[in-house]
């Protein structure tokens, strides 16, 4: 049974662990494996910093005591931005197909209602299309394309700029 929950402090290794792991096993992420260098303690002041915020939280999903995905939504810092936030999602490749994706996603857009943000932005790699297929079905849209924003393995690869309005 997977559970979805905000993360504590204390998720901090399991968290930099669940990190590390999907680094591994997809190029989906911005990170490449072994570029995440970071110590247990400054994950831990990280998890700290963001639940200190009203704009900000992690959502873990948890399937018997271990961490198998998460998604990100860091808020605006100023004013003008603090309606909004960009979001991360990662989830094992195990776990993939079982929605928890969608389970999540349904999580944070009640997480919103409750904490002032409007609009949820995040960016995804042209070519994947199972992510496009999941941020489409909870309610995203693409504005924009970003033209050779990542360069990996050697080439170039474009970037959607997708965003939901929370109404």
């Amino acid at each position: 049974m997977v559970n979805i929950r905000e993360i504590r402090e204390d998720d901090a290794v399991s968290f930099l662990n669940l990190l590390a792991r999907v680094d591994e096993e997809t190029q989906f992420m911005l990170l490449e494996a072994g570029e995440r260098q970071i110590t247990v303690e400054d994950q831990r002041q990280r998890i700290k910093t963001i639940l200190s915020r009203d704009n900000q939280t992690i959502l873990v999903a948890e399937n018997d005591n271990d961490l198998i995905g998460y998604l990100a939504s860091i808020g605006g810092d100023f004013k003008r931005n603090r309606h909004r936030a960009h979001i991360v999602i990662g989830i094992l490749q195990a776990f993939i197909d079982q929605k928890i994706g969608t389970k999540l996603f349904m999580e944070l857009e009640k997480w919103t209602r409750h904490h002032a943000i409007h609009r949820l932005e995040l960016t995804v790699m042209a070519h994947n299309e199972r992510a496009i297929r999941l941020y489409k079905k909870m309610g995203f849209e693409i504005e924009g394309t970003k033209k050779h924003s990542l360069l990996i393995s050697g080439s170039y690869v474009d970037e959607y700029y997708m965003a939901k309005l929370i109404l």
